[in-house]
């Protein structure tokens, strides 16, 4: 491609989809997102495989940023939620692809199979790569099979909590709380009011400068529930897990 700046191919690995495109230095996509329905069962070779698989219709990338669910520390899965079940998010536990999960080297097996130096992030620290301003604590809770989170202070990414299972009453995590499943089970007025309940019981925690909600599902919070969270809390559109694809290269950790 002409021009020295890079270009990236970004890829948001989700429990339901996996989504790619290439973008120039500035976020802007060379091609309209491609969207798959993610594979189950799902070891790490069938999802180097099914990313290689979307790369090969989209046009030529220098570099490449996957964000997936899970606890990654340095491209490294410490433990990945979705991708360790039979047939995807809420069914039966492989214990095989828990062992095969665990402490896999996914950016490596990236980088052997596309040929291209790469980073590997939760999914959520992408998205927020996308939207953070780099002025400030912010933080960004992405809304979609369950809950994403990721940390920001002055544009530094802080290290990654999975804050979507700790119990948010008595044994139901906040991924269970307030997932796609209990959208669709209470309607988006109902579930809204529980990510209000979830939003002012992370403010005492975090005293966040400014809060994103991002992911599929932000869309659906009504907007009785937004003006009463308040102006420090700010909508921000799905896209932003490919376009964070760029400036996650930019990213430092203190």
């Amino acid at each position: 491609m002409p021009g020295t700046d890079p270009y990236t191919l970004a890829v948001d690995c989700g429990g339901g989809g996996i989504k790619a495109s290439v973008l120039d230095a500035a976020g802007t996509l060379h091609a309209p997102a491609v969207r798959v329905p993610t594979p189950y069962p799902l070891p790490p070779q069938r999802l180097v495989d099914t990313i290689a698989g979307i790369a090969a219709d989209l046009p030529r990338a220098d570099r490449l940023t996957v964000g997936m669910p899970g606890m990654i520390r340095h491209g490294v899965v410490v433990a990945t939620p979705h991708y360790v079940t039979r047939h995807g998010p809420r069914t039966a536990v492989d214990p095989d692809l828990v062992v095969a999960w665990s402490g896999c080297d996914v950016r490596a097996m990236l980088e052997d199979g596309l040929g291209l130096p790469t980073i590997v992030l939760n999914d959520a620290e992408v998205h927020g790569a996308g939207v953070v301003s780099g002025t400030g604590l912010e933080l960004v809770l992405t809304l979609g099979t369950g809950l994403g989170s990721a940390l920001f202070d002055g544009g530094s990414i802080a290290p990654h909590l999975e804050l979507s299972h700790a119990p948010v009453r008595r044994l139901v995590t906040y991924d269970e709380f307030i997932g796609q499943p209990e959208r669709r089970r209470l309607g988006n007025a109902l579930w809204s009011r529980r990510v209000q309940r979830v939003v002012e019981g992370f403010r005492p925690v975090f005293h966040w400068d400014r809060l994103y909600l991002g992911g599929g599902n932000a869309r659906h919070v009504t907007p009785t529930v937004l003006e009463r969270l308040g102006d420090d809390v700010v909508v921000v559109p799905n896209q932003a897990g490919i376009v964070g694809g760029v400036r996650a290269w930019t990213l430092t950790r203190p």
